[in-house]
């Protein structure tokens, strides 16, 4: 069996198993570990060209819930852009109640959909306007998190809704969707009606209207296949896009003209990506396409691999494509792109903020290059206002 055969089994095996098997995210971290160069640091020279303004780097722990701290992430670097006062915001908060709308829509397909922690940008976007959002401070989700805890709610979680969709004699039971939240809350903890901060009195709703301040509708996401329309909106065909959300399908170079555009007018973005390459180091922080496949690399090549800049693939629209088909691109990761940078040879990269805390080379940040960005990238989400006019105006935004 080739390394491609067993890389693309692996992958599935992780994707499939891992929205219902504990310990997803620790595997994908862990599969990284022999990514990296011993004087990657000293080898690159990055200058920052455009920075916005993100909040600290936090640490999702063992959950999968990056898509939810990228997110969350994102929308308090867009507080800031703003003019207001950024809040920490309750990433688990978020979190919690898309499991709760994920085992509701689970019940809804008879059992076809995708289980586990795995979420998407726009979970965060829908379950802020349907729920609101809560500060940190009011909502830790009781360490969601630590080993084990995803494990252990799953597994009782799943049993509620497996037993659900059995429905004897083809009748539901009523109590249900009472017994899965309340099994929800008992693991991640109750949500409270009401609350304060800074000395005043919120509900969940009220706190994101008045202090947050987003406009929900103001935000889009997009992605890039040649299998539908471009310039359409399309199902984001992923199997944690558990709400069956559709994207804005634009072309492949679009997804760099948008970021890079976004970035120049101080938005930043929330970027759903596959990390499982081998051109992608979390200690080194730096992301590329070789142009060398990893199987035919001398062993000092791959050893040598985040040791300075390197010549990169060509990525072309089929080539994304099929890797996207082949398993060989996933939906494994979400971040947030906050920046641009150059490295010594003047090639531009983008700064990208991760939520496995401030553990790498560059304290929990990045630097990615275009290229990656345009093979790799399942979709993305940004104000609409980050968008060129011109595409703006392609899509009816």
């Amino acid at each position: 069996m080739t390394n491609t055969t067993m890389r693309s089994l692996w992958l599935t095996t992780s994707l499939l198993l891992g929205s219902t098997v504990g310990f997803a995210q620790d595997n994908l971290v862990n599969s990284l570990k022999n990514n990296q160069s011993e004087n990657s640091a000293t080898s690159f020279k990055f200058t920052p060209v455009i920075n916005t303004e993100a909040t600290s780097v936090k640490n999702q722990k063992s959950s999968g819930t990056c898509w939810s701290y990228s997110t969350n992430s994102f929308l308090e670097s867009e507080m800031i852009r703003m003019g207001k006062k950024p809040v920490d915001l309750a990433d688990l908060f978020t979190a919690r109640n898309a499991y709760v709308e994920k085992g509701i829509n689970y019940v809804r397909m008879h059992g076809a959909l995708t289980l586990g922690d795995g979420g998407a940008c726009h979970d965060v976007i829908n379950m802020f306007a349907k729920y609101g959002a809560l500060p940190q401070e009011v909502y830790s989700g009781n360490d969601y998190g630590a080993p084990g805890s995803s494990d252990r709610m799953n597994s009782l979680t799943k049993a509620i809704l497996e037993n659900a969709v059995k429905a004897p004699n083809g009748k539901l039971d009523p109590n249900w969707k009472t017994k899965y939240i309340a099994t929800i809350d008992s693991c991640m903890g109750a949500v409270p009606e009401k609350f304060t901060y800074e000395g005043k009195e919120y509900t969940p709703k009220t706190f994101a209207k008045e202090v947050v301040g987003i406009n929900p509708e103001d935000y889009v996401e997009l992605s890039s296949f040649n299998t539908s329309p471009y310039y359409k909106k399309a199902v984001l065909m992923v199997p944690d896009n558990w709400s069956y959300d559709q994207v804005y399908n634009v072309q492949m170079d679009d997804i760099t003209k948008i970021i890079d555009n976004a970035l120049k007018g101080g938005y930043s973005v929330a970027w759903a990506t596959d990390v499982s390459e081998k051109g992608f180091s979390w200690k080194n922080g730096v992301a590329y396409v070789p142009e060398k496949n990893f199987d035919s690399m001398t062993d000092e090549e791959k050893k040598a691999m985040f040791n300075g800049p390197k010549a990169e693939k060509e990525i072309t629209v089929d080539l994304r494509q099929a890797a996207f088909d082949d398993y060989q691109t996933t939906d494994d990761h979400g971040m947030q792109i906050t920046g641009l940078a150059k490295d010594q040879n003047g090639k531009e990269y983008y700064i990208v903020k991760n939520s496995w805390g401030a553990t790498n080379d560059y304290n929990g940040y990045l630097y990615v290059t275009k290229n990656f960005v345009k093979y790799k990238t399942t979709a993305f989400l940004l104000h609409k206002k980050g968008i060129p006019s011109d595409i703006r105006k392609k899509l009816d935004i």
